[in-house]
């Protein structure tokens, strides 16, 4: 088995330097919240991509978002077989234990989990067809919204499949009991967003129209 080694001196670094400015500052908010419990009133489902920095975005304060990160900020369909579902347990969690009341999908630009989708569906990567390819397997929650693309260049469609990606999660978060039980109450609302990592700009879904609006 591989021995695990220490941390890079960088990090321990960087360690050192927000122990002594950002949480000495802030002590008091730290101790609260270790204290208190966590109370966000939002969970946001967004891609494990490092260059999606979520609570910035929204200017959130630390304890105020319940965050889960996977490829491509997918949810996969409600489906209680024993196994071992990540993603759908942070939901319960988030829905059943914290009882928010903001659900929000953020899906981004040049996300290589749909880039890999679009290449397996289209044969550019056949070794995401593997059964034990986990990304592949993953991506196929995504497959069917690559069936559906209109025709046209690989760049727009890829876009498009950006989208839904946050459109198919939504879908798939509508077949948790818990999820349209609460929304039904007015307890619960469910957005789906996405953002241009290289503008900034920020797009939100209208359900009325079928389309995604810059915020």
């Amino acid at each position: 088995m591989p021995t695990a080694r220490l941390l890079p001196e960088y990090l321990v670094r960087r360690y050192h330097g927000w122990k002594a400015t950002t949480y000495e500052e802030n002590k008091g908010w730290y101790q609260h919240l270790a204290e208190d419990g966590q109370h966000p009133r939002c969970m946001v489902i967004s891609c494990c991509d490092s260059r999606v920095h979520v609570e910035p975005i929204f200017g959130a304060d630390q304890g105020e978002f319940f965050v889960h990160r996977n490829i491509a900020n997918l949810v996969p369909p409600h489906n209680p077989d024993g196994h071992h579902h990540g993603t759908s347990a942070a939901v319960e969690y988030a829905v059943k234990a914290l009882k928010i009341n903001h659900l929000i999908v953020l899906g981004h630009s040049r996300c290589g989990g749909v880039q890999g989708c679009y290449d397996m569906c289209s044969g550019k990567a056949p070794e995401l067809e593997e059964k034990d390819s986990f990304i592949g397997r993953w991506m196929d929650i995504l497959r069917p919204a690559y069936e559906a693309l209109p025709e046209g260049n690989d760049a727009e469609r890829i876009h498009q499949l950006e989208q839904s990606s946050v459109l198919t999660s939504m879908r798939n978060l509508m077949t948790f009991p818990y999820v349209t039980e609460n929304m039904e109450a007015g307890r619960l609302s469910l957005h789906g967003l996405w953002v241009d990592i290289s503008s900034g700009a920020l797009q939100q879904f209208h359900p009325e129209t079928r389309t995604f609006t810059t915020v």
